[in-house]
């Protein structure tokens, strides 16, 4: 779904959160190690096992590696959405100062398609030009310290949170010209942020296609319109199919429970 429907439905559904459910969750549990089960003792006439090499000092342990491998940074490849195949250029007019508002979009999700993040770039013009980019983040980060976003091995630039709704939080931040044209050259734009827990997640978000996206024309509205409704109508269908397959999957849980296997019978007294 384009970054312009997700505006227009900000207090719909909440899929953007449980999206990510698993990824930005709270502190990790920590899997316990079960105590490996006593060896039997070797026969007399085999030679003994050799001891195993000393820990090299320094290293980490089983479970503080594990540990670290848990809470230290993380990154998340996302992919373009599939009914997005191309950064999308929308423009208008600000009917407050009447300058021309463009803004070049892209909606991403993870490798099962469930949307994750989307961005956009905006390119205001007039008396006082400026350029913001903004993100829609998906619910269950810290927002503090905000976030920090690149351009590949770039500086990282700060942003902040401007305001939450129930599918999500935007946060953006005014950018110059060069960051732009690092995003026509770069790969990746790596969004980074913390989860409950404090952990570093970063999203490495695909920048290819946005420079001939940004130089390019805009989509015309009558067709961004055509676009919106095709996708709300195969949002409501999926609604509608996963809302029959959960009143299905309840029906068959409801079914009538089988009758209980009869009593053994009562054994008989001996015979004299």
């Amino acid at each position: 779904m384009s970054f312009a429907t997700r505006i227009a439905s900000l207090g719909g559904s909440c899929g953007i959160a449980t999206a990510m459910a698993l990824i930005l969750g709270a502190a990790p549990a920590l899997a316990q190690t079960a105590p490996a089960p006593a060896r039997p003792a070797a026969p007399a006439q085999r030679p003994a096992a050799p001891a195993a090499p000393a820990q090299q000092p320094g290293a980490p342990a089983g479970g503080q590696a594990a540990q670290a491998q848990q809470t230290g940074p993380m990154v998340v490849q996302v992919k373009a959405e599939p009914s997005q195949p191309e950064w999308t250029k929308v423009c208008g007019k600000d009917q407050g100062t009447n300058a021309e508002i463009c803004y070049t979009t892209r909606d991403f999700v993870s490798d099962q398609g469930q949307p994750v993040l989307a961005v956009a770039l905006y390119d205001i013009k007039g008396p006082q030009p400026q350029k913001i980019v903004r993100f829609l983040m998906p619910l269950g980060l810290l927002l503090k310290p905000g976030i920090r976003f690149a351009v590949d091995q770039g500086q990282a630039t700060p942003g902040d949170y401007a305001v939450c709704f129930p599918n999500g939080c935007f946060a953006e931040a005014n950018v110059k010209d060069d960051f732009i044209a690092s995003m026509k050259k770069g790969q990746n734009l790596n969004v980074s942020v913390r989860n409950q827990a404090g952990r570093e997640v970063t999203f490495a978000v695909p920048a290819t296609g946005f420079g001939k996206s940004f130089d390019g024309a805009p989509i015309d509205p009558k067709v961004l319109e055509e676009q919106q409704k095709k996708l709300q109508e195969e949002l409501e269908k999926r609604s509608d199919e996963l809302r029959k397959r959960l009143e299905s999957n309840a029906a068959g849980g409801a079914a009538a429970p089988a009758a209980p296997a009869p009593a053994p019978a009562a054994p008989t007294a001996p015979k004299p």
